[in-house]
């Protein structure tokens, strides 16, 4: 395509405090090579949303900020109190904290919850690549205590029909820009879906129209750029996407749509792995 396509990968860190993942020669396999580089590089970054505005402090207590070293890593949003959805080309070969209950990350608020993984439930179908971007963490031992700042988002249904052109919202605390810093307080603004059949033009075999969704990028209302991995998509208050992919390099192109995994495609083995039933397809 003559174009680079970049994950909306881990940001608003430090190299310095994150060095024990420069070693990846225990995750690199096959296929993951060619994506790990790319995450090590932006991890050289200071990497939310581009534009938008602030969120009304707590207004989407199902939000997480996943982190390392207190670092923010990639968005996730509580589903239960007992797992977090996510992307999963944020998995770490180091324990990752859950922070929920945030608003300012820089920040110990009182409202937060500070949660270590226990279990990462990686899509079996993920190879490090593009497709099956989707990971269950599990955090059974400490499970999130429900509060006014904390609250799981239901799922949607699984045959539910997202149409193109309806304005679905997006957060996070990622990059606010091109080689622009992130943002402590999170962010939010809406983005508008788009048909499958323009993904499918523009991003061609990277996009899978069975289990991704595509939105339209607008310069005057912002959207989601790296660091805002693994963040939800919002239409009609059900989450029907996880942040995945854009542009390398260039989060605010308009010509390129911001893609997404579809949530409810994935719904049985959702629900497998929380029943405690196996990470299977």
């Amino acid at each position: 395509m003559g174009e680079k396509l970049s994950k909306y990968t881990p940001g608003h860190t430090d190299v310095s405090k994150a060095t024990p993942l420069d070693d990846r020669s225990s995750v690199v396999e096959g296929k993951r090579s060619s994506i790990l580089p790319l995450i090590v590089k932006i991890f050289s970054l200071k990497n939310g949303i581009v534009g938008g505005r602030v969120a009304k402090p707590h207004s989407r207590p199902y939000m997480a900020s996943l982190q390392f070293y207190d670092q923010h890593l990639c968005g996730g949003m509580l589903i239960r109190e007992d797992f977090v959805l996510t992307a999963a080309h944020c998995k770490q070969p180091l324990p990752l904290t859950v922070v929920l209950g945030a608003h300012d990350i820089s920040k110990k608020e009182k409202s937060q919850q500070r949660i270590q993984v226990t279990k990462y439930h990686q899509h079996p179908k993920f190879t490090g690549e593009y497709d099956y971007d989707i990971m269950l963490l599990e955090v059974k031992l400490y499970n999130a205590t429900l509060t006014r700042y904390v609250k799981a988002i239901g799922l949607p249904k699984k045959d539910g029909k997202i149409p193109a052109n309806i304005n679905c919202a997006v957060a996070g605390w990622g990059q606010t820009g091109v080689n622009k810093p992130s943002s402590n307080v999170l962010k939010e603004t809406t983005e508008e879906m788009q048909f499958s059949f323009e993904c499918q033009a523009l991003w061609k075999e990277y996009f899978n129209s069975q289990h991704m969704i595509c939105t339209k990028f607008d310069k005057r209302k912002g959207g989601i750029c790296q660091g805002d991995s693994g963040g939800p998509l919002i239409c009609n208050s059900k989450p029907q996407g996880i942040t995945a992919f854009t542009l390398k390099g260039d989060c605010n192109n308009p010509k390129y749509p911001h893609v997404f995994t579809k949530v409810n495609f994935f719904l049985p083995w959702i629900k497998k792995v929380m029943k405690g039933l196996g990470n299977f397809a």
